[in-house]
């Protein structure tokens, strides 16, 4: 397989000789990097001043990956960053227009980087490589790298969802975004309906024409693909099993006494649907007095974008829920809800998902969402929890077996809560068998081969 040279919005370059942890995309971009050879480019999440910009990016290399990465000016990390790619693309993606704050000093800025992004790319390359570009933040880089007459094969994958042709018409500039975004030989995205979304996008937004390898535009031909992204079920189910004899998840579990956990585990973001998780679980209580005392509903919600204003109200309203359920459900032995606003290692993590008898994955819109996948691989075998899914997660189109609900349905989500914590245990048997083998066969590592042999074909013939 050709040299590559993998591009996202964020890079953490690891120490030598680091152990990764289970699971993550960060481990599959490694690992394709270390089976290719290449280098990883991006924002090593730094913000400097202006005149301390570095010309070109700082390289290291470790264990074989070459890092390439550079900081972000202040203006350039509230516009590109905070301001259109997070305030403009993300809501929008997440069909939420409402909440898009739409500025062209913001869009400018957005281009801005791309541009030097792609100047400090173009001489990393040696005229070989594949070049794979991830996510919303970095849609004009091969309009950019084409421009500097960069020839590789460019592919880039969506790991968001894709808006509808209607609603990405929101968007102010919503054409030339797309325009860029068309410069890319292949354009991957998590499920069937983002890439039909996006090729209506481009046969009615740009007068593109369907053809057999893709979307004709004008000289060149956009390809197209669906391919979600997996997890290492082995690798994932062997820590949990581990880490579930680790102090700290003993210590969480003598906590539970006999009571059942429901757990959800997101970062902070008004997509992934929280207070309407609240409400079903408050409306639980209501509905169903036997669950008082027995169960007990843990959220983990690490921080996240803390510098934007729709984040910070947003914990706020967890916390108001938080306390406004325990105070009027809590016993003086059981407290039904505990919120915990920080971070955990994934270890830990998954032996918390081994431990608890329902998973709560309820996003309003999420591209995929591998916290669904990692529960599941986390599950005992013989005495597995149950996953409750929103049907508006891209891992609902493979995880059917899972208990699917509409976010938007407080009294439905509280009904499958039920359903989850009474279901009897051959059916939960029966269930996670059916998700498990979902995950084997569509696998972390077979998705970036994946990938990259489809970006591969859209190399011209010699």
């Amino acid at each position: 397989m050709s040299r590559l040279l993998v591009v996202s919005n964020r890079v953490n370059v690891p120490r030598k000789r680091q152990k990764p942890q289970a699971g993550g995309m960060a481990v599959a971009l490694a690992g394709a990097l270390a089976e290719c050879g290449g280098i990883w480019f991006g924002w090593n999440g730094r913000v400097v001043e202006a005149e301390a910009m570095p010309e070109s990016p700082e390289f290291t290399e470790v264990d074989g990956i070459g890092y390439a990465t550079t900081p972000l000016t202040a203006m350039e990390h509230e516009r590109y960053y905070a301001g259109f790619a997070n305030s403009v693309l993300w809501p929008l993606c997440h069909f939420m227009p409402g909440r898009m704050q739409y500025r062209r000093e913001d869009r400018a800025g957005y281009a801005a980087v791309n541009q030097r992004f792609a100047r400090q790319i173009a001489p990393l390359l040696g005229g070989d490589e594949l070049i794979w570009v991830h996510d919303y933040h970095l849609a004009p880089l091969a309009a950019e790298l084409r421009a500097l007459g960069v020839q590789q094969p460019i592919g880039f994958f969506l790991h968001i969802p894709f808006p509808s042709f209607g609603l990405l018409r929101a968007m102010p500039d919503w054409r030339q975004w797309l325009e860029t975004l068309a410069h890319f030989d292949l354009i991957t995205l998590q499920t069937p309906e983002d890439r039909r979304a996006l090729e209506t996008a481009l046969v009615y937004g740009l007068g593109g024409r369907v053809v057999d390898d893709g979307i004709r535009l004008h000289d060149r031909t956009v390809r197209t693909a669906a391919r979600p992204v997996g997890v290492e079920v082995d690798q994932l189910a062997a820590t949990a099993a581990e880490t579930a004899h680790s102090r700290r998840v003993q210590r969480l579990v003598s906590s539970l006494g006999q009571r059942e956990l429901m757990i959800g585990v997101e970062r902070l973001d008004y997509s992934k649907g929280l207070p309407n998780r609240f409400d079903a679980y408050e409306h639980l209580l209501e509905t169903r007095r036997q669950r008082h005392g027995r169960t007990v509903f843990m959220q983990i919600a690490s921080p996240s974008r803390e510098d934007i204003d729709a984040y910070a109200r947003l914990q706020e309203t967890l916390e108001s829920k938080a306390g406004h359920i325990n105070g009027r459900y809590a016993d003086f032995d059981w407290v039904p809800v505990r919120y915990l606003h920080k971070t955990f290692a994934r270890g830990s993590l998954l032996g918390f998902y081994r431990t608890a008898r329902v998973g709560l994955v309820t996003p309003l819109r999420d591209g995929m969402n591998l916290v669904a996948k990692e529960f599941v691989a986390a599950q005992d075998p013989e005495d597995p929890g149950v996953l409750v899914l929103s049907e508006l997660a891209g891992a609902a189109a493979e995880l059917d077996a899972a208990i699917q609900v509409n976010p938007n349905d407080i009294e439905g989500m509280a009904e499958a809560m039920e359903e989850a914590l009474s279901m009897p245990l051959n059916e939960r048997r029966d269930r996670w068998r059916s998700q498990i083998t979902v995950l084997r066969a569509n696998s972390l590592d077979q998705w970036w081969r994946g990938c990259l042999r489809d970006l591969e074909v859209t190399r011209p013939a010699p």
